[in-house]
């Protein structure tokens, strides 16, 4: 196993939104591979650069916080990997931070507790509504949704949920914390829906990941 584990912490925005979870990882493969920095490679007939990303940000949505792990044969300074890596990335991609993490820690994806997210309300609504509305969502003891066929409870998944200001276009937004643990992962789209509100009609950002 290589020794050093990097923490990337990096933003998806413009059009590379809609690249999804598995094309998204060959851009960063690519990448890091001309970046010619010393990473470590997995085993086998085809070895593939030794990454690993948080949970799939859903296609269509923006991330401003995103996480990625790297492993490297040996150290280098992080601002020399943002230096490295930044140029060979293509638009919409940016390098934020990268820092040293301890090489046993747990998996990145088991680390994920939950994801907080912005959305912006494309079609204005009355805000006193809309207040009423996440009021009565944060009371419910229990809000059934159907997900694939099968009834579920939505609410053990949203730990929080505001209103803001809106912004200065006028637009209705909302932030919401929602759990992102393996198979209790909370979807803003749920939340809208329950709301009363169309989630094809709203801008959706992750803004970060919460770890353990």
């Amino acid at each position: 196993m290589a020794p050093y584990r990097i923490r990337l912490t990096y933003s998806k925005i413009g059009a590379i939104r809609y690249t999804g979870h598995l094309d998204l990882y060959r851009v960063w493969e690519r990448a890091i591979r001309r970046s010619n920095l010393p990473v470590a490679f997995s085993n086998g007939f085809h070895p593939l650069v030794r990454i690993a990303m948080a949970c799939p940000l859903p296609l269509g949505f923006t991330g401003l916080g995103e996480l990625m792990d790297l492993w490297l044969l040996e150290p280098v300074e992080p601002k020399d990997i943002l230096a490295a890596l930044s140029p060979a990335l293509p638009p919409g991609l940016a390098l934020l931070k990268a820092e040293v993490v301890d090489p046993h820690a747990p998996a990145l994806q088991t680390q994920v507790r939950s994801s907080l997210y912005q959305v912006t309300l494309l079609d204005p609504v009355d805000p006193d509504w809309l207040a009423r509305q996440a009021d009565a969502l944060l009371a419910s003891p229990k809000i059934e949704r159907v997900w694939r066929g099968k009834v579920y409870d939505l609410r053990p998944y949203i730990e929080t949920l505001e209103c803001l200001p809106s912004d200065p276009h006028r637009l209705n937004r909302l932030r919401m914390r929602l759990s992102a643990r393996e198979g209790a992962t909370g979807r803003p789209e749920e939340v809208l829906a329950a709301l009363g509100c169309d989630p094809a009609l709203t801008r959706v950002e992750r803004i970060e990941l919460i770890l353990d």
